[in-house]
């Protein structure tokens, strides 16, 4: 079989790409890292009118009805440029979640404003025990018992949590039983969060591919023009080597992540393992990739005034969002040994 994206996936890629090179550059990073949201409002409403924001919501409601397929590309760009924006939280995980799980009327309702970019969802699982951008979401899906619920999030009642990342605004949530819709429990509660929990997991690796592969882009860059001895410190053997290492890491483990989320969108026996081999691999790449970056950039790379640090602090504050490389790694042991992964 050949696995391989289609002319159409690719084309929205590169347009996607093109939309956020413009309008996310390092200098509105910056801004979003002391701004009151911690978001880029115009980028999230542009997305939307892609149909980026909607991609995951069914034709019924007014999105694209795609997969994760389709999606996957997508999130890996918006790590190119470190978005800071909840797509992850209200595409990958909440619109097919409502889809699937939720009351007929409720879905309605939310996934029509999810696909037009009026409602952004914030979500928090077991494995995720802050809830990121709670603060400027509509709607709040938490997790409790293996049951699922939906809060409107003004009856939801909101702690501030430090984060590495200052553009990743993080919420301890509390809330009272009789203002959350049931979105499902009991056996099927167990199965939707799972679910939802794979798809986190699997946005996040896509965007620890990009993040990656950005870190790398700008290390090359950067050892290009600094210079020692009066030549380019990318001609050291030592810097050869750190950067043949990033990207033999980086490269192994895309295909892994694009795997897993073909297994998601198929709803295959192994999609939970696929999606925790996925995650495992990309955090490993993403970390590692940081480090050599950090290393080859030398001392300038420490300071807060070089745009490393944006993109190194996103990649360690997601290589240990919904589940880090050591939970996954055991993960897939208790797959593999026949354990219900979880």
């Amino acid at each position: 079989m050949r696995f391989a994206f289609t002319d159409d996936q690719l084309l929205f890629r590169d347009t996607v790409r093109d939309f956020l090179q413009k309008e996310c550059q390092p200098e509105q990073l910056r801004y979003a890292w002391v701004n009151d949201s911690g978001r880029i409002p115009e980028v999230w409403a542009g997305l939307a009118e892609m149909g980026v924001v909607g991609l995951t919501v069914p034709e019924a409601h007014g999105g694209l009805g795609m997969n994760e397929v389709d999606l996957v590309l997508l999130l890996e760009e918006t790590g190119r440029v470190a978005l800071p924006e909840p797509l992850v939280e209200t595409t990958a995980v909440a619109a097919p979640l409502l889809a699937e799980s939720a009351p007929v009327e409720f879905a309605a309702e939310w996934l029509s404003r999810i696909a037009s970019g009026d409602a952004v969802v914030a979500v928090g699982l077991v494995g995720t025990p802050f809830v990121l951008d709670a603060d400027s979401a509509d709607l709040i899906v938490l997790e409790r018992d293996d049951r699922l619920v939906a809060i409107a999030a003004d009856k939801a009642r909101l702690e501030p949590q430090d984060s590495v990342d200052g553009s990743r605004r993080l919420f301890a949530v509390d809330w009272a039983y009789h203002d959350a819709v049931v979105l499902a429990e009991g056996e099927a509660g167990w199965h939707a969060v799972n679910r939802a929990f794979d798809r986190g997991a699997l946005g996040t690796s896509a965007q620890l591919l990009g993040l990656a592969d950005r870190m790398l882009e700008m290390t090359v860059e950067y050892v290009k023009q600094r210079q020692q001895f009066g030549v380019p410190v990318g001609s050291f053997q030592a810097v050869k080597h750190h950067l043949a290492d990033a990207l033999l890491w980086l490269e192994f483990s895309r295909p892994v992540v694009y795997n897993a989320a073909y297994s998601v969108a198929h709803a295959l026996e192994t999609a939970s393992r696929d999606v925790s081999m996925a995650k495992a691999f990309a955090s490993d790449a993403a970390l590692l990739v940081a480090r050599k970056a950090l290393q080859c950039h030398g001392a300038i790379g420490y300071t807060v005034e070089h745009d490393l640090h944006l993109w190194m602090k996103r990649s360690w504050a997601l290589a240990r969002s919904w589940g880090d490389a050591a939970f996954h790694r055991n993960r897939v042991g208790l797959s593999i040994l026949g354990a219900e992964p979880r």
